[in-house]
């Protein structure tokens, strides 16, 4: 089994480009403008995954302080469609404390969302800022992970927030019980995140947009001795695509063993799946 976290869909159709500005760009230099004005739906979607013999896809909402890009029910479209297939990564408005809290709840009890993620350069607002700090107690009691960005944002905005020292780091300090999945590698300060997930027990590492070639030699030297059971498979699709990226980890020549943690078995275990 393979399983790729991370992931975005595009339910409304044709309309991420209007949507999310910033990241038109990111596409354009990964290869993968053409889908920016595509519809992906839940069949499109699945037969990409089959062609790049991923197994289950985790499948992000967005939301950004101008409105919501994807629901949180946009994503249940998916999961319910094909709740083999596809698992909800939830999201909420973080403008909004009180409401971001039933928010999330609702998407746990209701929609069956595995998790929620939060991109901080959104929002310019980093993971240890009090407002996230509701949801972090509200994770807990859910028995979910907390998804976030970490390292220089792709968009052209400033990248202070996705520093995993100070941010992430005190965040872990105060909610030692919170599962955090640090997503994007952490670059160019993947030496102070891979210290972050070797000093914290429930903080991991997932690679969502870096494709396998380009994994820093550090990663891939932590995942595969001290950190096997830290660092988690993530594509970040449709941005890059998911053949490219599964066979881009076939080259890395890893042990069958790190192999099997890093495409399933971590985040089996992590999210709870």
């Amino acid at each position: 089994m393979n399983l790729t976290i991370d992931a975005w869909a595009q339910p409304a159709g044709g309309q991420l480009r209007e949507r999310m500005p910033e990241v038109a760009r990111l596409f354009e230099k990964s290869g993968s403008a053409h889908l920016l004005d595509v519809r992906l739906g839940p069949e499109e979607t699945i037969a990409l995954m089959d062609e790049a013999g991923v197994d289950k896809l985790m499948l992000a909402a967005w939301c950004r302080p101008e409105g919501w890009v994807f629901s949180n029910d946009d994503i249940a479209e998916f999961t319910r469609a094909f709740p083999e297939r596809f698992v909800g990564v939830a999201t909420v408005d973080l403008s909004k404390p009180m409401a971001a809290v039933r928010e999330l709840e609702r998407a746990v009890h209701e929609l069956g969302c595995k998790a929620l993620r939060i991109v901080p350069w959104l929002w310019k607002l980093p993971p240890n800022d009090r407002r996230y700090y509701p949801l972090y107690v509200k994770c807990i009691e859910l028995d979910i992970p907390f998804c976030t960005q970490v390292g220089h944002t792709g968009p052209l905005l400033l990248s202070e927030t996705g520093r995993p020292v100070p941010y992430l780091d005190e965040v872990a300090l105060d909610f030692p019980e919170l599962r955090i999945v640090a997503g994007h590698i952490g670059h160019p300060w993947t030496d102070e995140m891979i210290g972050v997930a070797w000093k914290h027990d429930n903080v991991f590492i997932d690679t969502s947009a870096y494709l396998p070639r380009y994994y820093p030699a550090q990663l891939l030297h932590y995942m595969q001795s001290y950190g096997a059971h830290k660092v988690l498979f993530g594509s970040n699709f449709p941005q890059l695509s998911l053949s490219r990226c599964m066979a881009q980890v076939k080259e890395l020549g890893l042990a069958a063993e790190v192999e099997a943690q890093f495409l399933y078995g971590n985040a089996r275990r992590v999210f709870g799946l």
